[in-house]
């Protein structure tokens, strides 16, 4: 996982070294007191997901497919605000089954800044210290939530630190983690608003992405020419880093969307 993670996760050292301190801590201890609590943040196309996905495929056979990984999306599962109390219910009772059925379970939350406020809070007994939870030992279970809030706030600092001339591999969490805490806990909108997860502190590692400048979306690019078996020529890479969108308006620094859009664009160049 940490040679995947160096070899191909671009341009994030402070996601490396968070999630393998996370993981590796968590996974070497034989009796964890409480599960693995982790929540990414970042703009669209800065590898959240990515990361999520290598992380499930060397902890679990069949990666996303396995029984084991449990995905949430707010869109998908939990649609309706007037449903909460019925979406409450159900969420508590899959993470108590599966969890009954198997304690090294990993739950992950897509697009938490799309959650409706309030509904998390119903799996605060599952992540806590305490030992059993409706009779069943869950602390050896996974939780990753993903959210784009304090994405723009990351993306703001990153680019106050690159106008000071702040090389953005100086970049620290503590640099980041006040900005964050401000835009996704304090944000009515947010899944996470007035949360007892933050308030109890269940959150291990507050994970931040940073923004991706034009040499990253360039290594992105390669890498997926290799996947998709075509020719690396230095100007399809050009050219398909050159149509991405970035910013501030002038500067043109950083990538607007990430690498998100890259494996679709790569056809037009060929």
């Amino acid at each position: 996982l940490e040679c995947d993670l160096a070899l191909n996760l671009v341009g994030q050292p402070l996601v490396r070294q968070q999630v393998m301190k996370g993981v590796r801590e968590f996974l070497e201890n034989r009796n964890p007191v409480k599960p693995l609590v982790m929540s990414f943040h970042g703009s669209t196309g800065t590898g959240k997901t990515f990361v999520t996905s290598m992380l499930v495929r060397y902890l679990f056979q069949g990666g996303l497919q396995s029984p084991y990984v449990h995905q949430f999306s707010p869109i998908v599962h939990f649609p309706h605000a007037e449903r909460i109390e019925q979406y409450k219910e159900s969420l508590k009772r899959w993470i108590q089954g599966n969890l009954t059925n198997c304690g090294r379970s990993a739950f992950l939350f897509e697009e938490m800044d799309k959650m409706h406020p309030g509904l998390i809070d119903v799996i605060i007994p599952f992540l806590g210290p305490s030992w059993v939870v409706y009779g069943s030992n869950y602390r050896k279970a996974i939780f990753i939530f993903i959210s784009n809030a304090g994405g723009e706030q990351i993306n703001e600092m990153t680019l106050d630190l690159w106008r000071a001339h702040k090389d953005r591999e100086e970049i620290s969490l503590q640099d980041l983690e006040p900005a964050i805490s401000k835009a996704v806990f304090e944000n009515p909108q947010s899944g996470f608003w007035k949360s007892g997860i933050i308030n109890n502190h269940l959150i291990d590692f507050v994970v931040p992405f940073l923004p991706l400048k034009r040499h990253h979306v360039k290594q992105c690019v390669i890498s997926e020419l290799v996947q998709q078996g075509l020719e690396v020529r230095p100007g399809v890479v050009q050219e398909v880093a050159d149509s991405i969108p970035y910013f501030p308006e002038e500067e043109k620094i950083f990538s607007s969307t990430g690498c998100k859009t890259v494996a679709s664009r790569i056809s037009f160049f060929f």
